[in-house]
């Protein structure tokens, strides 16, 4: 039995040998190993226009790497990279099976400005080339190139105003009259497509871009008013027509405001919120609505605020521009204790007059300062004041001075420094005390105060 198993295992053994002799064995492919392409530019320097934009203003060339397989299925990726940056984060284009490319201005612009170029500032960029197999394997680097690149302004959205921008509306300081004021209604140019600058915004109003100050030929506004979000920005068109005018934030305060002509949009940031102290009294019919305001810029309940205090039958203080909400009168019966109470008596002042009020409602106690102002700097030594008169229609002080050499002055209450204003407020208001001189020229001037938007006094020079 033991022979007859051999036996078998001996013919099987034979079978597998002669199968294996068979059977035909197939050698490996490999392909051979490319050599890196040479690229070549057909400039280095370049500096297009708008009117290029579609014309084809760059072109690269590279040698053949000499890959074993068709050169159809080849993968080509030219990397453009801010010069030094060693293509960490290239922009790039990818060619199949070609062996040469080309790029147009308005291409090659968006790519500089996108590394971080600027319009009409000349930009330093490296280009290479990386070759590869179509499945991506042996990626080749060839030689990188320096490329001098100038952006072109690319035609802004909007029409740009060429120089001067205008701030005018309900929402401002001037209201919707026009001209405003350069001082304090005029954007900054950032450059000539871009405008920004910090103004002072009402709640609920609105305000329209002007190009031209004191005409209403040309503004800027927006092709409907109802769009939400729009009081924080949005897009703006240009308009000789009536328009729709760009609303307002909904609370008082001062706002950074910026105008991008390139894009056609606006952006409007909060820079400091404003509180309300509404003044209702016997002086203007005891009607919060349409009473004076003191304001607050800050949450510990803290107000002041001027008010042309006609009569002397009293005043209130209120929350709110109603009778709603919380109230305040003086602890005593002559209301001049300077105790503020929600259930007190009337607040009263001695005698009529424009008066600095000030208010606390977080540690009840009000203080009352009748105000006449003046005008003191170098024109005069910084000696005997030059009185400014009040207007009760247009709420501000005017005064006129002559000075013989450019200097500067301040304006100051009750001819003493306990109260006084200079510049270096926000949004080029004036800053009380501290605030350096105001500049002038040589010649006589009218200067005006205005003091009756709580929390924002500012000035003018004619």
């Amino acid at each position: 039995m033991k022979n007859n198993i051999s036996a078998i295992l001996l013919v099987a053994t034979m079978i597998g040998i002669g199968f294996a002799a068979c059977v035909k064995k197939e050698a490996n492919t490999y392909f051979a190993n490319g050599t890196a392409p040479v690229l070549t530019a057909s400039a280095t320097t370049v500096t297009a226009t708008p009117a290029d934009s579609l014309t084809n203003v760059l072109s690269f060339s590279w040698t053949n790497p000499k890959y074993a397989t068709d050169s159809a299925t080849e993968l080509y990726i030219i990397e453009i990279d801010s010069a030094g940056h060693g293509f960490a984060q290239p922009d790039t284009i990818i060619v199949a099976g070609a062996l040469s490319d080309s790029i147009s201005a308005k291409q090659l612009n968006n790519i500089v400005l996108g590394l971080g170029g600027a319009f009409g500032v000349s930009y330093t960029a490296e280009v290479r080339v990386v070759s590869s197999y179509g499945n991506n394997n042996q990626q080749l680097m060839s030689n990188s190139l320096t490329l001098t690149i100038t952006p072109y302004v690319v035609p802004p959205k909007v029409t740009p105003p060429g120089g001067a921008l205008f701030l005018i509306g309900s929402a401002t300081a001037d209201g919707w009259t026009n001209p405003v004021p350069t001082m304090t209604q005029q954007f900054r140019e950032i450059d000539s497509v871009t405008y920004s600058d910090t103004f002072y915004l009402a709640a609920n109003g609105a305000y329209d871009f002007l190009p031209v100050n004191g005409s209403w030929t040309v503004k800027y506004n927006v092709a409907s008013s109802s769009v939400q979000g729009l009081s924080s920005g949005g897009a703006f068109q240009y308009s000789t027509g009536a328009g729709n005018d760009i609303p307002g934030p909904s609370t008082t305060g001062l706002y950074s405001i910026t105008v991008n002509f390139q894009t056609g949009i606006f952006t409007i940031t909060p820079v400091q919120a404003f509180a309300s102290l509404y003044v209702p009294g016997d002086y203007q019919g005891w009607t919060p609505a349409s009473a004076p305001t003191l304001a607050s810029d800050t949450a510990n309940g803290s107000y002041q605020g001027y008010v042309d205090i006609t009569t002397t039958g009293g005043f209130k203080f209120t929350n709110q521009p109603n009778w709603n909400g919380t109230s305040y009168g003086d602890t005593a019966a002559n209301g001049e204790s300077g105790i503020l109470s929600s259930s007190g008596n009337n607040l009263n002042i001695a005698a009529t007059g424009y008066y600095f009020l000030q208010a606390n409602t977080t540690n009840l106690t009000w203080t009352s300062t009748a105000t006449t102002w003046s005008l003191i700097g170098d024109f005069n030594s910084w000696n005997a004041d030059v009185p400014m008169t009040y207007s009760a229609s247009t709420g501000v002080w005017t005064g006129t001075i002559t000075a013989a050499a450019a200097g500067g002055f301040k304006m100051r209450a009750n001819d003493n420094w306990n109260l006084a204003y200079g510049t270096g407020g926000p949004a080029h208001s004036l800053t009380s005390n501290s605030g350096g001189n105001i500049p002038i020229t040589a010649g006589t001037h009218t200067i005006t105060l205005n003091l009756s938007i709580p929390g924002y006094y500012f000035y003018t020079i004619q």
